[in-house]
């Protein structure tokens, strides 16, 4: 076979050059093969393995180590040559002209890939008449490429085939670390920008990719067994088990060490980029797939580098090695099992990127950033059109758009009427808009979180397309940018900013990524905001990442009930919602707002979440819903339980009681990575308010049924008690609770089992 030859020649070639003899070469082979099987947990005495297996473990071994030696201690340039001096011998003494070639002289799925490459630039370069003789070989050496260095889903090849040339694969060798997939946010963030290139090449003109380099998959586990971490099976315990045993796995991760190679490319890497803020994102092989996003279930780490060169390995390592534990996150696998994924090899990739922003005062950060949606399953204003999608944006770096921050708002932008804001009055845009920022401090060297109003000044760049004013009255863009304007004036609204290209330019490159991934997609940017002459915006946008949803159906047509008596509805919404239908509800776990708000400590408040978690166990397999206050899944518990994912899974909807005097008022979380959860398990979210005209809930009718939750948890806590499990067929025999939303209002009501 011709791998077979091009290994031996890259062998000879290291005997020759002295880097390794022959007989320590065999040596290793065996060594490195025996400690294998001890990992796979065989002996000679009690689980011997056969000599058939035991030869292609050997010869496995054996070219993986060629292909080390070969890789770390010898230049491309000579596999280059070896590569077309074994083809050249193949054919007769002379290489033929690759556009004769009608069939590839290779099984390109067993070739090394320098080889695959090296064959796709040769067809690459043809004329486009010799090209389309051998376009069917070219394509199957893309998909190999693809599903050795990006990924192995089917929907992502698809599409992806089409996209990718051998340059693109070239670059993705240049910047790895290690061997493995990329994994899946680092592919699909290349795919996304590749899309762009070939479809829309004036929007891609204005798109640029932070500088990145990728830790193959394959180093996870090489960490592991360096580590001696055994921790490969715990997918399969118990929630609690995994819960238990999360904090141990995350100490003992973060005592690892990488094999020397790895600590040699990194610090290669970090000399290269000086000192520019770093973030190391978790990039596994399931992340940002079809049908199945895993937003915000690993671990993204800020690094940012501002110390010595032996400081900065120090703490990129660690965050490496915390974006490693994140793997047994019991969210993770609370998703990975909810959406039938528990049995995949999940290994972990990193990516390992440049921070989009520039240097201002003493800090560091981008003009804006955010997370924007090709399609809106809620919209706030029927004049929305939800297929022009919607964005999340904040000023400073984007952690604020995705996740729920206790009282601190984005600014939500419908990409069809953008200044149709969700809040109307000045007192609600003020209230309802971004406090706090987060920053790199350049010289504490650490991400803080300060407010908006200590960090901005009047000679902030992208000020006036940031801020509005408030003169106590109204609320209005900034007239001039004088001594006069003072910060505690400012409110971050993006007015200026969305009256600018911003918008078009953001449904531009939602719709052509949409159209080619032939489903809805979401991305995540940063925005760099120069003056221009004449008082215009130079904008710059960073694509951070894409990832596809199928979860939204833009076709769904729902109908409320046109009868229902008053006594048989439990809860109506008019505000965000969403489209869909949940039936044959018979349990609703109720968290009474009164009773929460008065527990008396704060370990009270985190009992409570637990306890929901403990009853989200017990009724798995039964058909609930959660009703209480303000924001599940805050992570301040006087806004709401402070759930997680792992703790809400099996519930079918979640129902957000709202109220100003109440003091819970909540901003929905639409468009963070909570409410991507919800929406990809199938779990709608829906706001109740009580300020909110033509929105109710039956107070009475939950009060007073009976609470049946000593059915499912035996012990009693004081958390317990504004806890209240509702069996809806001991309340209404023969009934069941059913939600229909269409779009722009919900109803919960009760109807007879069919």
């Amino acid at each position: 076979m011709l791998a077979s030859a091009i290994r031996r020649r890259m062998r000879e070639e290291l005997f020759q050059r002295g880097i390794i003899s022959p007989e320590r070469f065999e040596q290793e082979i065996r060594e490195k093969a025996i400690e294998s099987q001890k990992r796979e947990g065989l002996s000679e005495e009690h689980h011997p393995e056969d000599s058939e297996r035991w030869e292609l473990r050997y010869h496995r071994i054996r070219r993986i180590l060629t292909d080390f030696y070969f890789a770390y201690n010898l230049p491309i340039e000579l596999l280059h040559k070896i590569v077309d001096d074994v083809l050249a011998g193949r054919s007769g003494g002379e290489r033929p002209s690759v556009g004769s070639e009608i069939s590839l002289r290779f099984n390109p799925e067993l070739a090394p890939l320098e080889m695959v490459l090296r064959q796709a630039e040769a067809y690459e370069a043809l004329p486009p008449d010799q090209r389309a003789q051998v376009q069917h070989h070219l394509e199957e050496l893309r998909v190999v490429l693809l599903k050795s260095l990006l990924s192995d889903q089917l929907g992502f090849i698809r599409i992806a085939k089409r996209w990718f040339t051998a340059a693109d694969f070239g670059y993705i060798i240049r910047h790895r670390i290690g061997s493995g997939k990329i994994g899946g946010k680092a592919a699909g963030m290349l795919l996304a920008y590749k899309i762009l290139q070939g479809t829309a090449p004036q929007i891609a003109e204005r798109v640029v990719l932070p500088r990145s380099y990728f830790i193959g998959a394959d180093v996870f586990y090489d960490f592991l067994a360096l580590n001696d971490l055994e921790y490969v099976n715990q997918k399969y315990k118990s929630e609690e088990q995994i819960r238990q045993d999360y904090p141990l796995i995350q100490e003992k991760y973060a005592c690892g060490r990488f094999p020397e190679e790895i600590a040699d490319q990194l610090r290669d890497l970090l000399r290269e980029v000086g000192n520019t803020p770093l973030i190391v994102r978790s990039s596994s092989l399931l992340e940002d797939n079809f049908g199945a996003s895993f937003a915000g279930k690993y671990l993204s780490v800020f690094c940012p580098n501002q110390g010595t060169l032996k400081e900065n390995l120090r703490d990129l390592t660690l965050a490496i090695r915390r974006a490693y534990a994140s793997i047994y996150n019991p969210d993770a696998l609370s998703y990975r099992r909810r959406m039938g994924l528990i049995d995949y090899d999940e290994r972990m990739a990193i990516l390992i990127q440049e921070v989009q922003g520039k240097p201002y005062r003493n800090y560091f950060f981008p003009s804006a950033a955010g997370v924007a949606y090709s399609f809106s399953p809620i919209v706030w204003n029927p004049r929305l059109r939800r297929e022009e999608g919607f964005a999340r944006l904040v000023v400073g770096l984007g952690t604020r758009a995705v996740e729920r921050t206790p009282n601190d708002y984005p600014r939500l932008i419908g990409l069809s009427h953008p200044a149709l804001r969700p809040e109307v009055t000045p007192q609600a845009i003020r209230q309802y808009s971004q406090h706090q920022m987060d920053v790199i401090d350049l010289q504490s060297n650490t991400l803080v979180t300060l407010p908006v109003q200590e960090v901005l000044g009047t000679d902030f760049p992208a000020l006036r397309w940031v801020i509005s004013v408030d003169d106590g009255e109204t609320i209005r863009p900034p007239l001039t940018l004088g001594l006069s304007l003072q910060p505690q004036q400012f409110v971050v609204t993006f007015e200026r900013l969305v009256q600018t290209d911003f918008v078009p330019l953001l449904r531009g490159i939602l719709s052509r990524l949409a159209e080619e991934y032939r489903s809805a997609v979401d991305v995540e940017f940063a925005l760099t905001i120069q003056p221009a002459e004449g008082g215009k915006a130079d904008l710059t946008f960073h694509l951070l990442q894409c990832r596809p949803h199928h979860s939204w159906n833009a076709d769904l047509a729902v109908r409320l009930p046109e009868e229902v008596s008053e006594s048989d509805v439990i809860f109506v919404s008019n505000r965000m919602v969403p489209l869909g239908v949940v039936e044959s509800v018979e349990y609703i776990v109720f968290v009474d707002p009164e009773k929460y708000y008065r527990l008396p400590s704060a370990h009270d408040f985190s009992e409570t979440a637990r306890r929901i978690a403990q009853l989200n166990r017990a009724l798995e397999g039964k058909s609930f819903i959660l009703i209480g206050p303000g924001r599940w899944g805050s992570t301040d518990f006087m806004q709401g339980v402070p759930v997680t994912y792992a703790d809400i899974f099996n519930t079918r909807a979640l129902i957000e009681l709202t109220s100003r005097k109440g003091g819970y008022a909540s901003e929905p979380s639409y468009g963070t990575h909570f409410f991507q959860d919800l929406v990809e398990s199938g779990i709608f979210p829906l706001a109740v308010s009580a300020e909110e005209e033509g929105d109710y809930l039956n107070l009475e009718f939950l009060r007073q049924a009976t609470d049946q939750r000593s059915v499912w948890v035996e012990e009693n806590s004081p958390a317990l008690e504004c806890i209240k499990v509702i069996h809806l067929p001991a309340e209404r025999p023969g009934c069941v609770l059913e939600i229909r939303m269409d779009g722009k209002k919900g109803m919960g009501y009760v109807r007879p089992a069919e």
